[in-house]
């Protein structure tokens, strides 16, 4: 498993908002290792038994803390993702509708402070049977070698689903969101998973827009040890049209089905031409 894992102890930003509450109660079921939440003005509260701080440095004084999941709105979003990328290792933002300059400063902060993030816009990080850190339903996955990335959380979890069905567990599942700006990519989770013990093929779930999938082929072209599968969505899309994320849109040649088939095939990773069409693939190359 990668980035989500016994070690992780994670704080809600945002836990008693009507987001960060409901969602906070089913990590809390899953056995997601939750050691504080934030909502300033609330401090000395708790939310089922999770203590609540003011700020992320007073948490630190009370509780073991590494890692961040965010649910706070919008245009709060970027002062949470720098209080928790000055203090933690990885960052987890939940939150839609961030504006991309915002993004842009996010990401460029978390770099020069060696933070994780993973998002915007995106479902979390799921690792069967030790937690999650994000929105997902936990009943449609399960624990096995099967590593899953994917810019989208409905196609994953229709992925996840015909695996678990199939008997095909997974060790880890990563959302990396589906705005033009995000944090750990397609690469950054390539070469997690090609460096973890528990994982031993992968499942790439992209879509039309961008070249984050091209860029993903190359890597695998040259570096990548594990066997890789994939499905793309957006096939029947027409040229210039967003559809659902805001990075995906297609300009030209660049960003369609077909330039993103064309690279993953040439780095000999099969991609499928329907979501239920992965386990026969994944059945080859396992």
């Amino acid at each position: 498993m990668i980035l989500l894992n016994e070690d992780t102890k994670c704080l809600v930003q945002g836990i008693t908002g009507k987001q960060g509450s409901f969602h906070t109660e089913q990590m809390l079921k899953y056995n997601t290792n939750i050691t504080a939440g934030i909502t300033p003005g609330k401090g000395g509260q708790d939310f089922l038994g999770v203590p609540i701080f003011n700020s992320i440095e007073e948490a630190k004084e009370e509780a073991e803390i590494n890692s961040s999941i965010i649910f706070v709105p919008a245009r709060f979003a970027k002062d949470a993702a720098f209080e928790a990328i000055r203090h933690l290792d990885l960052v987890v933002i939940i939150s839609e509708h961030i504006p991309v300059h915002d993004s842009m400063k996010i990401m460029a902060y978390a770099k020069e402070m060696g933070t994780t993030i993973i998002g915007p816009n995106t479902p979390g990080i799921i690792s069967p049977g030790v937690g999650k850190l994000g929105i997902m339903p936990t009943h449609i996955f399960s624990e096995g070698n099967v590593g899953v990335i994917s810019r989208s959380g409905t196609l994953t979890y229709e992925i996840a689903s015909e695996l678990t069905n199939a008997g095909i567990g997974q060790s880890t599942a990563v959302g990396i969101g589906g705005d033009p700006v995000t944090g750990d990519n397609y690469v950054d989770i390539l070469k997690r998973f090609d460096k973890d013990d528990q994982t031993d093929a992968v499942v790439l779930i992209g879509e039309i827009g961008g070249t984050a999938e091209e860029r993903a082929g190359k890597y695998i072209a040259e570096e990548m040890n594990k066997p890789v599968v994939s499905y793309i969505a957006g096939r029947t899309a027409p040229p210039g049209k967003r559809m659902g994320h805001a990075g995906a849109i297609i300009q030209g040649s660049s960003g369609t089905v077909a330039s993103k088939t064309k690279a993953l095939n040439e780095a000999g990773v099969d991609v499928a031409k329907k979501p239920s069409e992965i386990v026969e693939l994944l059945k080859k190359v396992m």
